[in-house]
């Protein structure tokens, strides 16, 4: 049976533990999958890296990769196994389709994968793996490997991007925000476009969104955390959307399915 490609919103590390609506979607997405994955590849926007990298770890690390947050969070951990067969068949793939891809036996998961897995899965039995973005080439580019990446949905592959549907940081700093904080019209705006454009199969849009969306630029000042949306719009084609909130104001939690 084939299986979505999802996008997810993983927002701050303190998902895990806030009572926000986003916790309770992410702890149903077994429910919304045909069968249990086998295995899943996580494409993380805290993964950078300047050509497609995959971790090749056996039991990798989880990675608490921010600071001045509560001390409960430093001691989670989550000890899923990891995945080197599925990141063998990844750099395959991408060859396939002339993307040269490198391999890191030393990556761990970070917090954009292990929070939103932590909440879905919370027993770390399913083996993982990690793909890294590359920021400076853009959501063609991520397309394309969510195209090679495509065939994984028919070998129980759950291919997840993680990122954020909002994400301008810069507004913690010049305005106290709080978690039910009024979301002001620039998030609305493009989050509304964005989500038009999924629901209506404009794929050429999305590909060019940070021309094309209003307030773009403003949302994501870096494109770091929506392009594992390209890459889950590549592998999946049509997308539905499976979940909207928004937290503090600015960031949009939504999540969708593409298939």
């Amino acid at each position: 049976m084939t299986l979505p490609a999802l996008f997810v919103s993983h927002g701050a590390p303190t998902l895990v533990i806030d009572d926000v609506p986003a916790h309770d979607f992410l702890k149903t997405l077994p429910s919304l999958l045909p069968e249990p994955p086998r295995a899943i590849l996580m494409i993380s926007a805290h993964w950078e890296t300047p050509v497609p990298s995959v971790s090749t770890v056996e039991y990798p690390d989880t990675i608490h990769d921010f600071g001045g947050f509560p001390e409960a969070l430093y001691r989670l951990q989550y000890p899923a196994p990891g995945a080197p067969a599925l990141a063998a068949r990844v750099v395959e793939l991408l060859a396939v389709a002339g993307i040269s891809a490198a391999t890191s036996a030393s990556r761990g998961l970070d917090h954009g994968a292990w929070v939103p897995l932590m909440l879905a899965w919370p027993d770390a039995k399913i083996p993982v793996t990690q793909l890294a973005v590359q920021t400076q080439l853009g959501a063609v580019h991520h397309y394309a490997l969510g195209r090679a990446l495509a065939p994984l949905r028919d070998e129980g592959v759950l291919i997840i991007g993680s990122g954020s549907f909002t994400h301008d940081l810069s507004e913690f700093r010049k305005t106290r925000l709080q978690m039910n904080s009024p979301e002001p019209g620039w998030v609305t705006g493009f989050a509304d476009w964005m989500d038009d454009a999924i629901l209506g199969g404009r794929t050429d849009d999305l590909l060019d969104y940070r021309r094309l969306a209003p307030e773009a630029v403003h949302n994501h000042p870096t494109e770091e955390h929506l392009l594992p949306l390209h890459v889950a719009l590549g592998a999946g084609g049509q997308g539905r959307r499976i979940h909207r909130s928004t937290t503090f104001g600015i960031l949009r939690m939504d999540a969708y399915a593409f298939e």
